[in-house]
């Protein structure tokens, strides 16, 4: 038995027979069972790309060998074998092991993402790029069936297959799921791929029962067979030599083929399948992505550590609490998602109304745009994309939904500090990325109520684009009694508390937090809450600047473009006072891993900083 703590590098793989390479498995896949039960991370995917990792560090030479994990969730055996299981205790922790490929980690993790379909984007410049440096090695991406239906995947697969002097070696990991249940045509031709591996195992089989002097004979039948049970696949199509579908987990067919492609003189495809969860009865059963990621658990049950409490809701369960109700009352209602019906927590929502969610695959462009298609036939749509991956279809909501006025309604997930996901994931750019676009209104709710009656003035009132911003985090409400049906009727702004000495200008569940607070030390605060953080309330803004006392204005957010950007802005563009303005809010930097209060603390973000600022200001 191999102590996986003492693992250097990946070369000890190289001294070990199939049958100890089986055993390593199976080591390694105990441990990953043991260590995320008690420090949660991304089980299932992890545990489908066992067998594969080692076969892949068994065949090629990394770090001159490039391997490039699309996403980077998938690649804790690929941190085990390059020296990294002493960490596991400190995964997705503050100053701990990345959950993703960390560069700064290992000389082994080539590229860093958070977001999918990168890979073989990534790998064509490495691949490219020898020709200027004169490297022989191999550059191999391995994506997944669900990243596939990422655009990006597409255009990079067209540009390298086009490069007949170039041998990338592409690894399809399928396992027929991404992060919920894949969709599309192209799940269909991997389906119908799958189907033909028939064929395979009959040339197999005759090859055993055939008597020796037949076998030769054979390739003609082979041939005959072939062409009634398989075509060309899309791969073949677009330019790649395509070998599989594989057995993932048959570590002696892996490293055969891997072996194959290492060898051969044109850009390839290896489709390899896999069994997502494998190894973990609950996580092999998962079919909704329940065991995607995953917090502490007990092993034996499969039952989360974590207990929530009576009527307390995630920021997620709550929208997608008001949607089914919104649903039930209105025939012309859709939403348009990039395969986060799990994360969205919109399960629920897909089994009353299955005619009403369009899930479109990791395509966050493709949900825009297509939302746009309802929103100008006049149905209400909703379209949740976490704020980190709002990011990637920028242009479409600018020019698309945006410039046309268009009434679709935008859901920020996980907007803020994310937690354990880290830097690729924090949703800090969202408010910059659009409050400048023309049309767009932006909203943040500081508690439920609060956001059913501005979901109603989006689906009501307003007429054009809204994005409403939510926390990754949970909040207390009683669903029994009822969702409002009172909506916003413009744009307007909130004082919650009065106060002489000070103003503290911000939105979100910290108001709540700020004013518990101070009404505690009887502290003398205006606190107002800036629920809608475009359009500005501009009598509100008078009226603190009347006042000639200090201002704090909050963000969880970055401060470059932010919130308080647009404040100063309007001050300064009406030649008022900026002289008593104090701005707290995200630097410019990238903010890594860690619980949301730590990561606070150490922004100078939290509760106790914000009263701190706010006494001294005074």
């Amino acid at each position: 038995m191999i102590n996986l703590s003492d693992i250097k590098d990946p070369s000890f793989l190289n001294d070990l027979s199939i049958k100890e390479l089986e055993e390593l498995s199976g080591e390694i896949r105990t441990f990953l069972i043991e260590s995320l039960s008690k420090t949660g991370g991304h089980l299932s995917s992890n545990l489908g790309v066992v067998e594969l990792t080692i076969a892949l560090h068994k065949v090629f030479d990394s770090p001159k060998d490039k391997l490039i994990f699309d996403v980077g969730h998938q690649a804790y055996t690929h941190k085990i074998l390059t020296g990294r299981a002493k960490d596991f205790d400190t995964l997705r922790m503050h100053k701990g092991l990345s959950g993703f490929l960390k560069r700064s980690e290992s000389i082994h993790d080539i590229y860093e993402a958070g977001h999918s379909s990168t890979s073989i984007a990534a790998a064509s410049g490495m691949e490219l790029s020898k020709k200027f440096i004169g490297n022989g090695n191999k550059v191999i991406p391995i994506i997944g069936d669900g990243a596939l239906t990422g655009g990006m995947a597409f255009e990079a697969l067209n540009f390298l297959g086009g490069k007949v002097d170039h041998q990338p070696i592409i690894i399809l990991n399928d396992n027929q799921m991404s992060i919920s249940e894949n969709i599309g045509f192209l799940s269909n031709i991997l389906n119908d791929i799958r189907s033909k591996n028939s064929y395979r195992k009959l040339k197999s089989n005759a090859k055993k029962i055939l008597p020796k002097f037949l076998r030769r004979f054979s390739s003609k039948v082979e041939r005959g067979v072939k062409g009634f049970l398989t075509s060309n696949t899309i791969f073949n199509d677009l330019g790649f030599s395509y070998y599989g579908p594989i057995n993932g987990h048959d570590m002696k067919e892996l490293i055969k083929y891997l072996e194959i492609a290492k060898k051969t003189n044109r850009a390839c495809v290896i489709h390899v399948l896999t069994e997502k969860g494998k190894g973990y009865k609950p996580s092999e059963k998962d079919t909704i992505g329940s065991w995607h990621g995953v917090g502490p658990f007990d092993i034996e049950t499969g039952v989360q550590i974590a207990k929530k409490e009576l009527n307390i809701h995630s920021w997620s369960e709550i929208i997608a609490h008001y949607m089914i109700n919104y649903a039930k009352n209105n025939e012309k209602f859709a939403i348009v998602i990039p395969a986060m019906i799990g994360g969205s927590s919109l399960n629920r929502f897909k089994e009353l109304h299955p005619n009403k969610i369009f899930d479109v695959g990791i395509a966050e462009q493709l949900a825009v745009t297509m939302s746009s298609g309802f929103a100008i036939s006049g149905v209400d749509v909703f379209t949740p994309i976490y704020s980190t991956f709002i990011q990637r279809a920028y242009d479409q909501v600018n020019h698309d939904v945006a410039r046309q006025n268009l009434k679709v309604v935008f859901g920020l997930d996980r907007s803020g500090i994310v937690g354990a996901d880290g830097e690729t994931h924090q949703g800090l750019f969202d408010i910059p990325l659009l409050r400048h676009i023309p049309n767009m209104t932006i909203v943040h709710p500081r508690n439920p109520v609060e956001a059913f009656k501005l979901l109603n003035y989006a689906f009501k009132v307003n007429t054009g684009p809204l994005a409403i911003r939510y926390e990754r985090g949970n909040e207390y409400f009683d669903f029994s009694d009822g969702i409002t049906n009172e909506a916003f009727d413009k744009p307007e702004w909130e004082i919650i508390n009065k106060g002489k000495e000070v103003v503290f200008l911000s939105f979100g569940s910290m108001l709540e937090r700020v004013k518990a607070e101070v009404l505690k030390q009887k502290l003398d605060v205006c606190i107002v809450d800036a629920k809608f953080i475009k359009p500005l309330d501009k009598d509100i803004i008078s009226y603190i600047s009347d006042l000639d006392v200090p201002i704090v204005i909050y963000e969880e957010s970055s401060l470059l473009g932010g919130f308080g950007s647009a404040v100063l802005e309007h001050l300064v563009i009406n030649k008022m006072d900026t002289s008593k303005i104090t701005l707290m809010g995200i630097k410019d930097e990238f903010i890594e891993q860690g619980s949301k209060d730590l990561v606070l603390k150490e922004l100078n973000l939290d509760l106790t900083s914000i009263i701190k600022k706010i006494k001294e200001v005074i």
